[in-house]
């Protein structure tokens, strides 16, 4: 299938989207700017997904894929027209890589158009053929694909399905390529089925398609292609390394690594090949472990954002940065001055040449004005133009034989000596820049040099390089922990914050936490969502750091009881139960059917305030104490605060905190010093109160 289906694809998964005529289409959704998948509930058989991968491949799929909490415009749109439409069949235009579905709405007819070709894109129209909207604007030659416009598709190439002996046979002979390329684009076959055909048939793919005299043998093998369309099983060409492996996971990334075609049609030669039931079998086997991490990958490009280049450079950044255009504008500036005293010199070696030109011009403007001066010149090869504005003319200066070289501007109110001049002025001045830009940069070299060695001195003391970011994760807002599971646990740092937490945060899967105190914050405690290893660390990190990415797949199905006491912990420690000199509290969770705004007659609540209803999970005798470490979230140096056994267990560098005498902003200031951490970004993730300093590994060493 290469990057892109081509059109037998194409042809074959219409008539397995036709086979599921009928399925409603549930819901849309886009994990990923290029991917659009349509779950859809067909009759009698398991639900499944239509996933689009734009411009790439189209197939169905059963695999579990995560899929954002909040659905991006374009799905929104495909649910309010789509929603619980009726897939009443799909059709491919011609032999292009452009597939049709037909959906019955209570709107009426809908039109989902998926195009193949180019970067590909996703069209919805109406029952009139107008779009509705594109997944992507763009506008061609001949056509625009915009919200409004009449959809026009693109002219429709020939279908060589319904050629004759005859019509192949002109085809070639008008060709003036090879054989090969002559049936990958006019056919429409695409680059692999194109030499599949040529070997089949014992022909050369690089004769010229012109030179072919009989196309009996090709026309048979051409047809009995097509006739394989109709079939139902796929095939997927692998190399020699691949050994089908009985684990799915395994499997997948064997697929990955070693296949290197699928397609439904068996391709001929000593390719090794293995057999599935369908296309979307194989394309599902190939790249549906890929495409299923679709909201993942598109999750890490947006933390990426936190901390691209050009959004919130370091002193560092911006010194080099600096140090390298003053560098450039020393040489730029040394060279322009050097150039302009050699052209102030060429005019004066050149003395009778510009001097004559000076006078003809002169005179000619004179006698016969500007107009026709101008009309003259254009015939005279060493004079290229003249401005009557501020008269001058651009003229040519001889070279060593005597011939038009050098393009110079003369003024013609100046002599030659008061023009060589100019020059020689005009390089003095580039070169007294280029003098001044030299202190410049001596002085940008003197603050790197600088910077450098207290870069020196923070590798050595292990700190970390933090700058202010414009963006954050969306749990900085909040307080948040993780837990011995990997688990997000999110605390609210006011009403405003439980209100968010609670509202758009607290799915039915996750648990609520609340220590019993007035006023504490409300807290989530995320079942998928979370933390693991980053696989690929920033590696600007210093050792004793860990690196951490988020994840919205962890692999548990339950919340585990360690995790559910660490939670009502740091619950309590979050809680004004910090600060009140207490040694322990008590805190509860319950689930997210139970907590409500809803209250009694008569009664109200107050803003960040919930009523929680039914039986409640106790934890008693939970003691004040947080432990404080380094990690790297996505790359970004973060301090996190936790219970003890997993702070020490995940990082290498922690320090215990208790309730205690020392105000945090103090607190903050030392150990931000000491780690590299921002100081907003440690006071954030300290208990709200005073503290005290204890037990300490790498921190204030």
């Amino acid at each position: 299938m290469r990057d892109q289906m081509s059109s037998f694809d194409i042809a074959r998964m219409a008539l397995d989207i036709n086979a599921l005529a009928g399925a409603r289409c549930r819901k849309m959704y886009q994990p990923h700017y290029e991917q659009v998948v349509l779950r859809l509930n067909p009759k009698e058989v398991p639900k499944c997904d239509l996933v689009i991968v734009r411009g790439q491949r189209v197939y169905f799929s059963q695999r579990d894929r995560p899929m954002p909490t909040h659905p991006p415009q374009f799905a929104m749109l495909l649910r309010k027209h789509l929603s619980n439409a009726r897939l009443t069949g799909a059709s491919q235009l011609g032999f292009d890589r452009i597939l049709v579905l037909e959906f019955d709405t209570k709107d009426g007819r809908r039109d989902l158009i998926i195009e193949m070709f180019r970067n590909g894109n996703v069209i919805l129209l109406d029952q009139d053929g107008i779009i509705i909207q594109p997944l992507t604007h763009v506008t061609y030659e001949t056509r625009t694909i915009k919200k409004g416009e009449v959809y026009v598709a693109p002219p429709e190439p020939m279908d060589p399905r319904s050629w004759n002996e005859s019509q192949l046979q002109t085809v070639l002979q008008e060709s003036d390529r090879d054989l090969v390329h002559t049936l990958a684009g006019k056919m429409s076959l695409g680059s692999a089925y194109a030499h599949n055909l040529c070997t089949l048939a014992g022909l050369d793919p690089n004769q010229n398609a012109s030179e072919i005299e009989d196309v009996d043998k090709l026309y048979e093998v051409f047809q009995k292609m097509v006739g394989q369309i109709g079939n139902s099983g796929a095939i997927g060409v692998v190399d020699e390394l691949f050994e089908a492996s009985t684990n799915p996971l395994e499997f997948d990334a064997q697929m990955e690594e070693h296949c290197r075609e699928v397609g439904p049609i068996q391709l001929s030669g000593d390719a090794l090949t293995i057999e599935f039931e369908s296309l979307s079998h194989a394309i599902d086997a190939w790249k549906g472990g890929y495409d299923s991490s679709a909201l993942a990958r598109r999750e890490a490009e947006k933390l990426a954002e936190v901390t691209a280049p050009g959004q919130a450079d370091s002193v560092e950044e911006k010194l080099a940065r600096r140090e390298g255009q003053q560098a450039a504008a020393v040489d730029k500036l040394t060279a322009k001055g050097a150039k302009q005293q050699d052209i102030g010199k060429l005019i004066q070696e050149n003395w009778a040449h510009v001097e004559s030109l000076l006078t003809q011009m002169t005179k000619s403007i004179d006698e016969n004005g500007w107009d026709e001066t101008r009309s003259a010149i254009k015939k005279i090869e060493w004079i290229e133009s003249a401005d009557p504005e501020s008269r001058t003319i651009r003229a040519k200066l001889p070279d060593e034989n005597g011939e038009p070289a050098l393009t110079v501007e003369l003024h013609l109110d100046q002599t030659v000596h008061q023009n060589a001049q100019r020059y020689f002025a005009k390089g003095r001045k580039d070169k007294q820049r280029a003098e001044g830009a030299k202190v410049a940069l001596a002085d940008t070299q003197k603050k790197q040099k600088k910077v450098d060695k207290q870069r020196a001195k923070d590798e050595a003391a292990g700190r970390v390089s933090s700058k202010k970011r414009t963006k954050k994760f969306w749990f900085e807002r909040n307080r948040w922990t993780m837990l011995s599971s990997g688990q997000l646990l999110v605390g609210g740092r006011d009403a405003k914050g439980n209100d968010q937490l609670v509202k758009k945060h607290l799915s039915p899967a996750d648990l609520y936490f609340h220590a019993d105190l007035h006023g504490a914050p409300s807290c989530t405690l995320k079942l998928k969502e979370g933390f693991e290893a980053d696989p690929n660390p920033n590696p600007l990190l210093p050792e004793g750091v860990p690196s951490l990415r988020l994840t919205q797949s962890l692999e548990i199905s339950e919340h585990p009881v360690d995790a559910l006491t660490g939670a009502a912990q740091m619950a309590v420690c979050w809680s004004r139960a910090w600060s009140s000199g207490g040694a322990a509290a008590t805190a509860f969770h319950a689930k997210q059917g139970q907590v409500s705004k809803t209250t009694e007659s008569g009664e109200s609540l107050g803003r960040g305030a919930f009523v929680v209803r039914g039986n409640r999970n106790w934890y008693k005798d939970l003691s004040m104490e947080l432990t404080l470490g380094m990690v790297a979230i996505n790359g970004v140096p973060l301090p996190m605060v936790g219970t003890h056994d997993v702070i020490s267990e995940v990082c290498q560098r922690w320090i215990r905190l208790t309730p205690g005498t020392q105000k945090k902003e103090q607190v903050a200031t030392k150990i931000a010093r000491a780690t590299g951490l921002l100081q907003d970004d440690v006071l954030s993730a300290l208990p709200p109160g005073n503290l005290s300093l204890g037990e300490n590994q790498g921190i204030l060493d």
